[in-house]
């Protein structure tokens, strides 16, 4: 079965069992220990992610955030005093979202929706926004340009799209192929699927070479401004998921310009600005 087959209720499910990041703290879930754990952990291991955000420039300005996860992002665009819609498909990250936002007091600036982005105009009111955000979250989805054509219904001339899609021609693909899948190139869409996240088992992951991302936004008339690669992860599992940071050895002894320079051809995140 293809991903445009699977149901939508299916990542669904799977949102709900894990939310992404869930694990990122070992202090009790909802509280300012916890969410604090968890936004360090994610911008050590994922440190690209507030350049690419840009989370002062959207100061006063209206964001619609596709996919927020746990919040982590919501709250530090919020933080920087945007005004932020903020939309997922789990219900569980969505509780968890909004505890976050009550913990540092900043109800005001972030509404919340659960909804399915492919049919977003049903359930989030149509207005124009400064930016759309979306980071990781529409190659989940089993129809990526449907999600694309609800957010055109959201700008207006001038609005910034910034999505993150995983780029196939990565160091990832590369791991998860030779390592789960033993050399089998033939099915790569099902392994990339199966092991793009922490909970195998994904049911929708699609991937993308530079050249299709920015074809997917420019089809739905978004102009691409910008395209990078970024993100390798570095650490050994068996200690990151004991919190621990050690690199593996292939990584550990390599120079850090080096690993930057393989990062931004091979990384596993394919960072995408345009504009409307």
């Amino acid at each position: 079965m293809g991903f445009a087959e699977v149901q939508i209720d299916q990542v669904k499910d799977y949102w709900d069992r894990r939310p992404c990041n869930i694990r990122h703290s070992t202090q009790p879930v909802g509280t300012k220990q916890y969410f604090d754990e968890v936004e360090a952990r994610k911008y050590f291991v994922e440190p690209h992610i507030p350049t690419f955000a840009e989370f002062p420039r959207w100061s006063e300005k209206k964001v619609l955030e596709v996919g927020c996860g746990i919040g982590t992002d919501t709250v530090n665009f919020a933080r920087h005093g945007a005004l932020v819609t903020s939309v997922d498909l789990s219900v569980r990250s969505l509780e968890i979202a909004r505890q976050r936002v009550g913990v540092y007091g900043l109800e005001k600036q972030v509404r919340f929706y659960s909804a399915n982005a492919e049919e977003l105009s049903c359930y989030v009111p149509v207005e124009p926004y400064d930016l759309i955000y979306s980071f990781g979250v529409i190659h989940h989805t089993p129809h990526p340009e449907s999600v694309l054509r609800e957010l055109r219904q959201y700008t207006r001339p001038g609005t910034t799209l910034k999505i993150m899609v995983y780029h196939r021609m990565s160091w990832k693909v590369l791991w998860i192929v030779m390592t789960e899948g033993k050399g089998k190139f033939w099915s790569l869409p099902d392994l990339v699927a199966k092991n793009s996240e922490a909970q195998t088992g994904c049911p929708v992951t699609y991937a993308y070479s530079r050249r299709e991302g920015r074809d997917l936004l420019e089809r739905h008339g978004f102009r691409v401004r910008d395209s990078k690669v970024d993100h390798i992860f570095a650490y050994r599992i068996p200690d990151y998921v004991q919190y621990r940071y050690v690199k593996e050895s292939y990584f550990r002894w390599m120079p850090s310009e080096v690993f930057r320079a393989l990062e931004r051809c091979f990384g596993w995140h394919l960072c995408l600005t345009a504009e409307a």
